[in-house]
C-alpha cells in the first residue's frame, strides 16, 4: 500500500536459494508476513527515516513508512539484510557518512545490516 490515487507495488524476487523483496514506495505491505518470509534482503522505502508520512484518506492509508518501521518489520520476519532507496529529504539533506551511520545505527538497533542504496551498487545475495 502507498497510494489512494497512484498504487504501488512490491515484488518478491527469487529462486530456491535465494530471494529478495523490492518496494520502493510503501505505506505497508498486505500480507507482510507471508510476503517477507524466508528473505535474503528487503529493498525498501528511504523516503523518511524516523517521522512517519503516513495520512488517511477515507479509511485508507497512504504515504512513506519509517526506515525504522521498515526495519522492525525485517527484525520481526528474520530479514538479516536490508538496503533503502528512493531517498527522501531525511536523507539526501544530510551528509552522506552522517546519513549512511544513522541508517546503519537504526538497522544494529534491530539486528538488521542496514544501508543506503547508490548509483552503480551490486549486491550479492549468495
Amino acid at each position: 500500500m502507498h497510494s489512494v490515487c497512484v498504487p504501488a507495488v512490491g515484488y518478491r524476487i527469487g529462486s530456491d536459494r535465494r530471494s529478495l523483496f523490492y518496494v520502493p514506495d510503501v505505506v505497508d505491505i498486505v500480507d507482510r508476513k507471508e510476503a517477507l518470509a524466508g528473505l535474503d534482503l528487503f529493498v525498501g522505502d528511504g523516503a523518511t527515516l524516523t517521522r512517519p508520512l503516513v495520512r488517511r484518506r477515507s479509511g485508507a492509508l497512504f504515504g512513506h513508512t519509517t526506515v525504522r518501521a521498515q526495519l522492525g518489520w525485517c527484525a520481526a520476519a528474520g530479514v538479516e539484510r536490508a538496503v533503502f532507496t528512493h531517498c527522501g529529504t531525511d536523507l539526501v539533506t544530510m551528509d552522506g557518512r552522517r546519513a549512511a551511520a544513522q541508517v546503519r545505527a537504526l538497522g544494529r538497533e534491530r539486528g538488521v545490516a542496514a544501508q543506503i542504496a547508490r548509483d552503480g551498487m551490486e549486491i550479492e545475495l549468495g
